[in-house]
């Protein structure tokens, strides 16, 4: 399990870098939710039926999502990957790490606990160390901890919802096609009906954006089912290493002293929850 969230960690952070290329932020979500949502439709068709029960949190993590979806979006149109990605994920594991014990009773070791806070720490030094060459303001760093706060709390409701479904991979796809509903409701909205010739011609790489979204959350919810809900979201967490380092070479965005230290104690913090 461990390493399957590694991977998925790895796809999260590369379908991030994939949202700061060259196209418009909220187009590009748009885009890979629409066809994420696809991806729902056809998992539903092959894999087992999630249970009703599993219906409510289903339909809270598609609006969530959306949230989070326009959050991110209004971030990366004024922040730097490398900073907008560390700190909209930073404060999302103590925010599951206190819902989850609450509403989901999960039972943690303080060793994991030290670990997830060492792994969090690690992923503030990268996002706040001193630099020069870092662009962000109040308005994009409010976003970005407004999406922290989206992702706390939809990793909750699907951690919960993925136990409750009987069936994972079933609970995944509805997750995904009600995201999908969700962005199509608030693209057309905000766009109106233009915006699927505006995302035409960029489906290509959308398509692959959306299988490496897709196929991380999919791990990560079925690692949810097995395994305490803030472990799993603390590793996932993983994926900063991964964004700085396909920022550094794919986007160009300038390394640190302390983003790298920072990278230390995330690798630190992920090797105590291994242990």
């Amino acid at each position: 399990m461990f390493l399957a969230v590694l991977v998925a960690a790895f796809l999260h952070a590369s379908w991030n870098v994939l949202v700061k290329l060259n196209i418009d932020r909220f187009l590009a979500m748009f885009l890979l939710q629409t066809l994420m949502g696809v991806m729902g439709i056809a998992m539903l068709l092959v894999f087992t039926a999630p249970s009703a029960a599993s219906l409510p949190f289903a339909l809270s993590s598609g609006v969530l999502h959306t949230g989070y979806n326009l959050f991110l979006a209004r971030s990366y149109r004024t922040g730097d990957l490398s900073v907008v990605y560390p700190v909209a994920r930073g404060t999302a594991p103590l925010i599951t790490l206190g819902a989850s014990y609450i509403f989901g009773h999960d039972s943690i070791s303080l060793f994991a606990v030290l670990g997830i806070l060492t792994l969090i720490a690690g992923i503030w030094m990268i996002a706040l160390g001193p630099s020069k060459a870092v662009r962000v303001d109040r308005t994009t760093l409010l976003f970005a901890l407004g999406t922290s706060v989206f992702i706390g709390c939809y990793t909750v409701v699907d951690g919960l919802g993925g136990r409750a479904s009987g069936s994972a991979s079933g609970y995944t796809g509805l997750v995904f096609v009600f995201d999908a509903i969700g962005m199509l409701v608030a693209g057309i909205f905000l766009r109106g009906p233009g915006i699927f010739k505006a995302v035409l011609p960029f489906w290509r790489r959308g398509a692959i954006g959306a299988f490496a979204s897709g196929s991380a959350y999919w791990i990560i919810i079925w690692a949810m089912s097995l395994a305490p809900i803030a472990v799993v979201a603390a590793l996932r967490e993983t994926s900063i290493l991964f964004a700085i380092g396909l920022s550094a070479k794919v986007l160009d965005e300038k390394l640190t002293f302390s983003r790298m230290a920072g990278a230390l104690l995330v690798v630190a913090g992920a090797m105590a929850l291994r242990a």
